[in-house]
Formats: structure tokens, C-alpha cells, sequence
């Protein structure tokens, strides 16, 4: 058996955050938790236990009540912390003094740091203003803004007063905006008049104009100046100086509410039809992120924890909460290939970064530019480095040993929007397994089911969750009976969430992720995962990335292989016949593609997740229902109509 890519130190062990909790069971519970195993065993086995002592444990403000849940047996119907009152800005406000809670980096802009008594302050103000403008508990505020200091003062003084918080990073179209806040009516928007990516200056004033017009519950606009562009045309338009007032700072009241209030509305992706709006609570919101931050990245107090992230996806929601942790939150906003793959190494040199947050698509794209940072950058504050967004290929792992850091937690985490948090992730006191997230996250009842619906190991299968925890969604908005939620998670496996991804519990108690279900091949009803396919074509180096679906062909289904080659190359038989060759002797003849077909780009959701069903909708010629929730929407015209296909 092959040897771990990398084991804790005793140190780091007995410094970890998940240490001193197993020493809290121990003390409280008479249980002998002495590794991961124990923890996660105790935490599925006595929920009520483990939440509490979650909750006790990281110091949330507020009043626990006296149940820690009811109708655990009801999936969906569970309530957690019934009895509790919380304010979900009052737990990330900690920090009142002159140390930095946030230091912003962008491309174009100076450095800009706020300090706990800075943002307190902000936070004040703007929550004030938002009650002046009169934004009440529930009323839904939106955000069309990058990521930069003034959206989090914003969305933490919307939490402060009960509102409920919804954003989209500034590169969304006019349409997938309606499409998104059109559904949920918010009362007032924040919005940037620009923003700044890839070397350019990107002016959107016109399409917040035409965002605030066409939503008639937009009753005011806040524009923050990133660019200076004129702001007079938006209907009810405000700039945020203006709006914050004079520099006198307010009495902050944090009002506290029920757990489930709601605090966030996400959205699906919207590639198969108009996206749907996810509700989450405040209260599992943070007692996730704060188990997730603390016992699986083991987030302390002082850390710089920061994520490659925009205002649309989970992972900013993810990053906000840190503050909860008395944590520094590091914000960048720009494109982490400009001028080049350095830039974010060099952040984290800069400002001490302890937690690396990127995507498993960020690695494999420094690989590819045959970037060393190990040999370029010290990065000796950085303890733990996450990934997410797809899987992460077993070489990537090896990069990441072998080119960015030795000594480093690399934790591969896997959960999503519908969740805003992770099923599997980090474990920062046990080894790392080439290939493998680590373990299934705690409290989470994870299994993976076979055809048949049984727990199996060592097979691929459905990942499922067989037990309720805190942050599953409220609900979707206008879904007043439950079905489209219903049908969503619990149509599969009823009184079980199903979560679409296809996987394999290892015998390291690890996960092993092969792909989306949806997007499984089928060719002679033989399952295989889309990323066994992707892992061993971009190990080659003429290949910049890929895309493959299956095409219904002769009452079968054959595997089409799309890839982007580096600049100036061309899709040859020989190179052809290197891929076919390749993929049959490291998996099956079965995973051989069929086709392979040469693209420019590479078709991908705003968040950068590349997009196999919209690809297999303009393969058979079916409409793409929702164009607008794409990043590039032009690049799909490269997959219609591919005479390459017709034979």
C-alpha cells in the first residue's frame, strides 16, 4: 500500500482545535475520543450531544434554549435549536479592537484594511441607514457587487436588522440578474458602478441601471464608487458615502431571532432553467461554518484565512463566517492569473495567509504553467490549503506536495450551494490519501448507496445523506407546498438526501469523487464518472482542459471527448490515438472516447464549473434553457451542429 502524501506533526496535533474538542467529549461525556473515527462515530451517534457541545464550544452568542432538535427522524421536517435566539452579525462582530478583521487586495486598487472596531463601526451605520430606509426583519436585500470591504459591511449590517441577504458577482449579465433577484423582489439593492479583472477596467453602471428599473420592489440603489462612473441614471440611486452619512457612528442593536430566521437566499445554477432560490437560517449557517472553520480547517483566533472567491458563489458566504472564528478575512477581487499564476502566492506571502482557499480548476491551471511555488515563494504561514469547485485530480495532490508546499494541510472539501457547507472534508489530525478527500465531515450521517439503496464501501455509488443537520435549506423560495424541494433532495431516496454526486467510500474512510450523476457516462450501461475521464486526459500536456458527455448513438451511448489544446496546437491523429492509448491503459476500454473533437473554450458556470449538460443539451440539439447563468454562453456555439458527431 502506498504511503500517505502527508501526516500531521505531534504539534500540530495537540494544537488542534479538534484536539481540544475531543478533550470536551471526553471531560463531559465519560467517552474516550482519542481520534477522528471516535469523533465522527460520536457526533452521528448522539447529535444532540455533538451540536450542543458545537454550539458551547466555539462560543456562539446567544440563548441555546433547552432542545437541541426536534423530529430528528423527519428528513425533511427536523428543526434544530427550536427554543434558540441568535443575531448572526453579533457572532462575527467579536472583534471590537484595533487588530484587522478585514485586508482587502484587488487588481487597479490600493490596499485597504479594516480593523474589528472599524467594521464594527461600518456595520453600525449602515445597519442604522438600512432601518432609516425601512428595511425590516425578513425584507430581502440584494448585492451586485464584487468582493471588496464595503459587501460584507453590507451584508452583515443586513443580518444585524433581520434582513435577508442575496448577492451576484458584477460579471452577470442583466437577465441572469432578473432571473435571480426578480424572484425574491429585495427592497434595496447594493451595487458597484465597475469592477476590475484581467488587466481591465469593466464599467456596469448601464446594467444597474437596467437591473434597478426592470425589478419594480427596488425602491433604492446603493452604488459604491469602485470605478467613478457616473451614477446618475439608476432609479433610486444613492452613492454609499451618501448613504452611510455623516461619520458619526450609532448605537448597534443586534435584535436576536429564532435559529431558522432566515439570513441568505442562493441560487442552483440555472444551467437547466431559471434557478432556483435557496433559503438557509441564520442558525445553521454558523454553527456549520464555525464547526467547518474550527475542527476541520482548525481556524484560530489570529489567522488570515482567505478564499479565491466572487459574491456569487457559496464559498464567500463560507469565507464571511471566519470572522466568527475572531479570524482576519484576506479579500481579493480580480483575476488570479493577472499579470500572472503568482499573484495569489505572492498575497499569501504578503499578508501572512494561514488558510488558502482556491478551487481544484486554480491548481491544475498553475500546474499547467509550470509554476513552482516552492521554489519561488516561502509561504511559511500557511498551514492549510482547501480546494473545491470539482474534484481534484490524485495529481494535482502530488503537485501540491511537490511544487507549492511539503508541510501543508491540503484538504479537498465537497459539499455546495444547496448546503452552504460540506458533507466531506478536511481532517487536520489525520493523513492525506493521494486522490481522497479525507473523511466525512462531523455530524453529517454520510453514506454512499448502491443501486439496491445499501451502504456500500469500496463501490461507486450515490452520496447520500441519512440523517437531518442544521444547515439543510429552510426551504426554496415561491415553493409554498415543499415539492420543488422535495424533488430536488428527497425524490431518489425518500426520508434521504440525495445529493447527485457519483462517488466511492475508500477504506481510509475517505471519499473519492468521479463526477455529477446526472452527468454519469453510460456507454454499454457501464457507469463511469466524468472525472476518471478528465483526470488522465489533462495529465497530458498538449491539453489545457476538457469536457466530455455521452452521445445517444445507434441505441447506445458513446463518450465524446471536447478538448482545449495549448496555443497554436492542433488536434492530430497522432495526438489523438496518445489520448485513446492513455485513457485504456490507466482505466477501462470502456472509458475510451469515442470521439475527440477539438474546442477553443471550454463552457463554464460563473463560479468556473464547467457545464457537461448544457454541452450534452447542444449535442442533441436540445435547447439550452438558461444561457444567462454561464460565464461564456458564446462558447457552446462550438458543440452544435460538430460534424465530427454526425458519424
Amino acid at each position: 500500500m502506498s504511503a500517505p502524501l502527508w501526516v500531521p506533526s505531534a504539534e500540530r496535533v495537540a494544537r488542534a482545535r479538534i484536539t481540544a474538542f475531543m478533550r470536551v467529549v471526553r471531560d463531559d461525556f465519560g467517552l474516550e475520543a482519542s481520534s477522528y473515527d471516535d469523533l465522527y462515530r460520536f457526533s452521528i451517534d448522539r447529535p444532540e450531544d455533538f451540536w450542543r457541545t458545537v454550539w458551547t464550544f466555539t462560543g456562539i452568542a446567544g440563548e441555546m434554549g433547552t432542545r437541541v432538535v426536534d423530529d430528528l427522524r423527519k428528513m425533511p421536517g427536523a428543526r434544530f435549536f427550536p427554543d434558540a435566539r441568535i443575531n448572526f452579525a453579533e457572532n462575527l462582530l467579536r472583534q471590537r479592537g484595533t487588530a484587522p478583521a478585514l485586508v482587502f487586495n484587488g487588481e487597479g486598487q490600493p490596499r485597504r484594511t479594516l480593523s474589528g472596531a472599524d467594521l464594527y463601526a461600518e456595520v453600525a451605520r449602515c445597519a442604522a441607514r438600512l432601518r432609516q430606509a425601512g428595511i425590516r426583519p425578513g425584507d430581502r436585500v440584494a448585492a451586485y457587487m464584487p468582493n471588496v470591504p464595503e459587501t460584507i459591511v453590507a451584508a452583515l449590517a443586513a443580518a444585524a436588522i433581520g434582513a435577508v441577504w442575496s448577492s451576484c458577482s458584477p460579471d452577470f449579465g442583466v437577465q441572469g440578474v432578473l432571473d435571480r433577484f426578480g424572484q425574491i423582489e429585495p427592497r434595496l439593492l447594493f451595487a458597484c458602478d465597475g469592477y476590475f479583472y484581467g488587466g481591465k477596467t469593466h464599467d456596469v453602471i448601464a446594467r444597474v441601471a437596467d437591473i434597478a428599473a426592470a425589478i419594480p420592489s427596488i425602491e433604492r440603489t446603493v452604488i459604491v464608487p469602485c470605478i467613478g462612473s457616473a451614477w446618475d441614471a439608476v432609479r433610486g440611486g444613492i452613492p454609499w458615502p451618501e448613504f452611510l452619512g455623516p461619520g458619526d457612528v450609532p448605537p448597534l442593536e443586534f435584535e436576536a431571532f429564532p435559529f431558522n430566521h432566515p439570513l441568505y437566499i442562493l441560487y442552483s445554477s440555472g444551467t437547466t432553467g431559471v434557478p432556483k432560490c435557496i433559503v438557509h437560517g441564520a442558525g445553521g449557517t454558523l454553527i456549520q461554518h464555525l464547526k467547518e472553520h474550527q475542527l476541520h480547517c482548525d481556524i484560530h483566533p489570529g489567522d488570515r484565512v482567505f478564499y479565491f472567491t466572487t459574491c456569487g458563489w457559496m464559498m464567500w458566504n463560507w469565507l464571511v463566517t471566519a470572522l466568527a472564528s475572531e479570524a482576519t478575512l484576506l479579500l481579493y477581487d480580480g483575476s488570479p492569473f493577472h499579470p500572472d499564476g503568482n499573484v495569489l502566492f505572492d498575497l499569501a506571502d504578503d499578508t501572512g495567509m494561514t488558510l488558502f482557499g482556491t478551487s481544484a480548476k486554480f491548481i491544475d491551471a498553475v500546474a499547467k504553467a509550470g509554476l513552482s511555488p516552492v521554489e519561488t515563494h516561502r509561504l511559511d504561514s500557511v498551514r492549510t490549503m482547501t480546494s473545491t469547485g470539482s474534484p481534484l485530480a490524485p495529481e494535482s495532490f502530488e503537485f501540491v506536495y511537490e511544487h507549492v508546499k511539503k508541510d501543508v494541510h491540503l484538504a479537498s472539501i465537497s459539499g455546495g450551494t444547496d448546503i452552504v457547507s460540506c458533507f466531506v472534508g478536511g481532517n487536520p489530525i489525520g493523513p492525506v490519501w493521494k486522490g481522497e478527500i479525507q473523511a466525512r465531515a462531523l455530524g453529517m450521517k454520510v453514506d454512499v448507496f448502491d443501486e439496491r439503496r445499501l451502504p456500500v464501501v469500496g463501490q461507486k455509488g450515490e452520496l447520500v445523506c441519512t440523517m437531518p443537520f442544521p444547515s439543510m435549506p429552510l426551504c426554496f423560495w415561491n415553493d409554498p407546498d415543499g415539492s420543488k424541494y422535495h424533488t430536488a433532495y428527497f425524490a431518489k431516496y425518500p426520508g434521504v438526501w440525495c445529493h447527485g454526486d457519483y462517488v466511492e467510500l475508500t477504506g481510509h474512510g475517505g471519499i473519492v469523487i468521479y463526477g455529477r450523476s446526472d452527468a454519469v457516462l453510460n456507454p454499454g450501461g457501464v457507469r463511469i464518472g466524468t472525472a476518471e475521464i478528465y483526470r488522465q486526459v489533462e495529465q497530458l500536456d498538449e491539453i489545457v482542459e476538457s469536457l466530455v458527455v455521452g452521445q445517444q448513438w445507434e441505441h447506445d451511448e458513446r463518450i465524446v471527448l471536447f478538448v482545449r489544446l495549448r496555443d497554436g496546437l492542433t488536434l492530430t491523429p497522432e495526438l489523438e490515438s496518445r489520448i485513446r492509448k492513455h485513457v485504456r491503459a490507466n482505466t477501462t476500454p470502456r472509458h475510451v472516447p469515442a470521439r475527440i473533437v477539438q474546442v477553443t473554450e471550454i463552457p463554464r458556470t460563473k463560479s468556473g464549473k464547467i457545464v457537461e449538460l448544457a454541452v450534452r443539451d447542444v449535442v442533441h440539439g436540445r435547447e439550452v434553457r438558461n444561457r444567462e447563468a454561464l460565464a461564456n454562453p458564446e462558447a457552446l456555439e462550438q458543440f452544435r451542429d460538430r460534424v465530427e458527431l454526425s458519424r
